[in-house]
């Protein structure tokens, strides 16, 4: 027999839902049949599917052990980087992604991943002990690619988790953008509409009219500065699509410069730039109903380090 006891983070989740990510060998199958059975059950008593747990409550399970995973303790060293903070409390954190960082876990060369540098700062801080959580971890809310630098928003609890990733489907936290492009985009400020589809090898493929399989995707820019066949452009994604950026402005002729995917291999060549000039530069709450996090509402977080390599133009 197995015991879980419901902690702040794992409330407010439906039973089956907690018990997927808690119990992962356990097939739903198995884990509808124990439910019916009564060999899991909420507080000593019969539960439902989609009953809701809340804080204090001990879920048991009478099932064989073969379906738990052994429990291997994270431990983390002393960090080898801290992260540059822009924001904190004890909900959120708002960090400078360098680039070359990897957001998300999986990073193919190995190193240490945007969160994985969070989660060791959280843990060296005092403020996340993964033994003590049975489905939590602190997440990053915004994904920027690997070679972009910027802003980016982890929550440090679920409630805070939910919150953040609900305002960011709704659209009530602007992120704005600086870039550096290849040539001058077709118009001083323009709102660009196009449909983009994910293809093979990590690419994307925009097309200017709607077609089968493919998204609507709108990108507002202004050019602030051109020189010497560069331009400086601020960009407001209205929607966010995977490379929307890069894509799209490669797709009006002015590619990010040092964008190895979607740009102009000879001009980067010749300005010796070979890792994309794009940041994420300010995030805008703009929140259009109450929540936990209230308290940001109408708050503007941004950095003046774009980290652009290029510093034609780095203006403070």
């Amino acid at each position: 027999m197995k015991e879980f006891i419901i902690n702040k983070n794992d409330s407010g989740q439906r039973t089956d839902k907690f018990l997927s990510k808690a119990v992962p060998k356990l097939p739903k199958s198995l884990l509808y049949k124990y439910i019916r059975l009564k060999r899991i059950k909420v507080n000593g008593k019969r539960c439902e599917i989609s009953q809701m747990l809340s804080e204090g409550d001990i879920i048991s399970l009478y099932i064989n052990d073969e379906f738990f995973s052994v429990l291997q303790t994270q431990k983390f060293k002393e960090p080898k980087i801290i992260p540059e903070i822009i924001y904190e409390d004890e909900n959120i954190i708002i960090v400078n992604k360098s680039p070359g960082v990897d957001v998300h876990q999986g990073s193919a060369n190995g190193k240490d991943t945007l969160i994985d540098i969070i989660k060791a700062y959280l843990f060296h801080k005092g403020e996340y002990n993964p033994a003590e959580e049975s489905t939590f971890s602190p997440a990053v809310c915004n994904r920027l690619d690997r070679n972009t630098s910027g802003l980016v928003i982890a929550a440090k609890n679920a409630a805070a988790l939910r919150e953040i990733n609900e305002r960011i489907r709704n659209r009530e936290i602007r992120k704005t953008y600086l870039c550096i492009c290849c040539g001058t985009p077709p118009k001083k400020h323009s709102v660009e509409t196009a449909y983009l589809k994910k293809g093979q090898h990590n690419l994307v493929d925009i097309t200017d009219r709607p077609e089968s399989g493919y998204k609507k995707i709108i990108t507002e820019y202004d050019i602030l500065d051109s020189r010497n066949n560069f331009s400086l452009v601020k960009i407001n994604l209205i929607t966010g699509r995977t490379h929307q950026i890069r894509a799209h402005m490669s797709f009006l002729g002015t590619p990010v410069l040092g964008d190895g995917k979607y740009g102009n291999v000879p001009a980067n060549k010749r300005a010796g730039i070979f890792r994309q000039q794009l940041c994420a530069y300010r995030l805008e709450f703009d929140f259009k109903s109450p929540g936990i996090l209230d308290y940001l509402n109408g708050k503007v977080f941004q950095t003046d380090d774009t980290n652009f390599e290029c510093k034609i133009f780095n203006k403070k």
